[in-house]
């Protein structure tokens, strides 16, 4: 059986929640449905406002579907629970407390910060490249090194499931690079299944061992691609002919090209 299965997922917010001025209900998930395996890497990858962050945040029981079956580990979602992770687009971090009392907070609520956790926080640390940075508080750090940060703190507890909401979105593009790199070598390191919501078509290829494509609101997989890369990535292989292929099918999906120009570049590549 599946780590993760998402069958039939509805969602839809009546126009009462939505404000004086919506007319009629908002239908934002529309019969979604995928499973993934515990340590797999999926990529969740689609437009702008159709139903992605909602579908994560059903997956962690922050808010409740309308229709269908969501479940983890063998557990059905229907509300919040404590064995995952959530990295958000922005750091979140608490700017009066230091970094390593950021990152233990979640071990806090669960009553179990004590020597072992401020151990696995430092491993972590060490791990993101942020030993000797402990004492340091927020503002003090880039904008990378805060979602690091982040990134730890969602980490410390072990969690066998990492929802990751475009989390490196507000990046500069050769810092992103480098956290695409830094959560690969996290995700071998952990073993933890990761949700990884995104609009770049080249980050939910170089990350993932499965790209879902989701169509418009209402959001449904539209196709789902699986990257012939192999685990051990390597910037390198953004140019090589698999990813291409990859990013050619993903484009397809998302309607970015036609079938028709997709046909046409690999048929140039072959040429070349």
């Amino acid at each position: 059986m599946a780590f993760g299965v998402i069958e039939r997922a509805r969602k839809v917010f009546p126009a009462s929640e939505l404000g004086p001025t919506a007319r009629e209900d908002l239908v934002a998930l529309d019969e979604a449905t995928f499973s993934f395996e515990e340590g797999e890497f999926v990529s969740l990858l689609g437009p702008s406002g159709c139903g992605k962050t909602t579908l994560l945040r059903i997956v962690a029981g922050l808010i409740s579907k309308t229709a269908g079956r969501v479940s983890v580990a063998g557990r059905e979602v229907d509300g919040p629970y404590g064995d995952y992770g959530f990295v958000f687009q922005a750091p979140g971090l608490m700017p009066w407390r230091s970094v390593m009392d950021n990152v233990l907070f979640p071990m806090e609520v669960l009553h179990r910060s004590d020597a072992k956790a401020r151990k696995r926080a430092g491993e972590l640390l060490s791990l993101v490249g942020l030993s000797g940075f402990e004492n340091s508080r927020p503002h003090q750090l880039s904008g990378g090194m805060q979602q690091r940060v982040s990134l730890c703190r969602a980490l410390i507890h072990a969690p066998k499931l990492l929802l990751m909401d475009e989390p490196f979105g507000a990046l500069d593009e050769l810092t992103r690079l480098d956290m695409n790199d830094l959560l690969l070598e996290v995700r071998r390191e952990t073993g933890a299944a990761v949700l990884f919501v995104t609009h770049s078509i080249s980050e939910a290829v170089y990350l993932a061992d499965k790209v879902l494509v989701f169509s418009r609101r209402p959001a449904r997989v539209a196709c789902q691609i699986e990257p012939a890369l192999g685990r051990d990535r390597k910037r390198h292989m953004r140019y090589e002919s698999a990813f291409q292929a990859a990013e050619r099918e993903a484009s397809i999906a998302l309607g970015v090209i036609t079938e028709e120009t997709g046909a046409l570049l690999a048929k140039k590549e072959t040429l070349q």
